[in-house]
């Protein structure tokens, strides 16, 4: 008897994250090679509900790797939170004959990818977001794109800065975390470091901006994780308790874009072919992800209720070397 060809579905949904684009070359070319038929889904879980759906080939990702956003396209989809909306997805996965489903996003994407594989479509999620507060994997595909994005910013805000003896400062994205603020704070040789991990009051980080003017610093970074925020107030603080002119300035979504880097092109080709090889196996309710940079996978559930450590240690680093 002919074995029935295997046909995947792949989608992007949440936040957008350099990188996508890599992975989704990586699952379509690695399941072509395996015979496997696949289509792509327009605009997440949003787009699966409406039916957005076309055949990809191999040239479908010709010339997107190096390429920030997503092919796919990204959309928030509250519909999806509801058992209806769930059973329209599952229907339209039924209608092409679709076998198994890849989810490229963040926390709320993995909640969805779960209660399709409960309703029969089995479903692997890859990490996509920039904040890397992904408990199960140490590292998220644009993570690292992210990072070097915020240092190349900073180092020009510090350009300016230094000529007029001026405090920046930078609010960068973790609305729930401060990976990217630990990490490009060391690397900007910020002077603070405030993040949700570990609050810090706007008066101590005052009081060590005071105590690097004794030993002649002039200039100073501060670096602010978006989920601490408020960083206008934070700013004209620093400035009427020191006199020294600060500004605050807010990256926003500038973070979330450009060429993905080596890392996060390698990381998401990686998971990506990983995760058509569970979905070759029927193997579904999983996320992939990289542990001591083994590519490893976890059932959906066991991965949302593991808590990441904060990079304490990191974190101490930035204020020991910051004066």
């Amino acid at each position: 008897m002919e074995q029935k060809q295997k046909t995947i579905g792949i989608l992007t949904s949440g936040g957008d994250a350099p990188g996508m684009n890599a992975a989704v070359r990586s699952v379509v070319r690695t399941a072509i090679n395996k015979g496997m038929r696949v289509y792509g889904v327009y605009h997440g879980y949003a787009g699966l509900i409406k039916g957005e759906l076309f055949e990809m080939d191999m040239r479908s990702v010709s010339n997107i790797i190096h390429r920030g956003g997503t092919m796919l396209y990204t959309a928030r989809c509250p519909e999806f939170r509801e058992e209806a909306g769930v059973m329209k997805a599952k229907e339209t996965c039924e209608k092409y004959g679709i076998d198994g489903m890849v989810i490229i996003g963040g926390d709320g994407s993995f909640r969805g990818a779960a209660d399709l594989s409960r309703h029969g479509i089995p479903c692997v999620g890859l990490p996509g977001t920039i904040d890397n507060d992904i408990a199960c994997t140490d590292y998220t595909i644009g993570y690292d794109t992210a990072m070097n994005t915020v240092v190349e910013m900073v180092d020009k805000i510090r350009d300016t800065c230094q000529s007029h003896d001026r405090c920046s400062v930078v609010e960068v994205m973790g609305r729930r975390a401060g990976y990217i603020a630990v990490n490009a704070g060391i690397s900007c040789g910020a002077i603070c470091i405030m993040t949700p991990e570990i609050p810090i009051t706007v008066d101590e980080v005052i009081a060590r901006i005071k105590e690097s003017q004794k030993v002649g610093k002039q200039n100073f970074i501060v670096m602010v994780a978006e989920g601490v925020g408020h960083s206008v107030e934070i700013a004209e603080k620093i400035e009427k308790e020191t006199g020294i002119e600060s500004r605050a300035t807010i990256l926003g979504h500038v973070q979330r874009g450009g060429n993905p880097t080596v890392r996060d092109r390698v990381a998401a080709s990686q998971m990506g072919y990983y995760a058509v090889q569970l979905l070759e196996k029927g193997i579904g309710n999983r996320v992939v992800g990289l542990r001591h940079d083994a590519v490893v996978d976890f059932d959906i559930q066991e991965a949302l209720s593991m808590k990441k450590p904060f990079q304490e240690d990191l974190y101490k680093i930035a204020n020991d070397i910051s004066y």
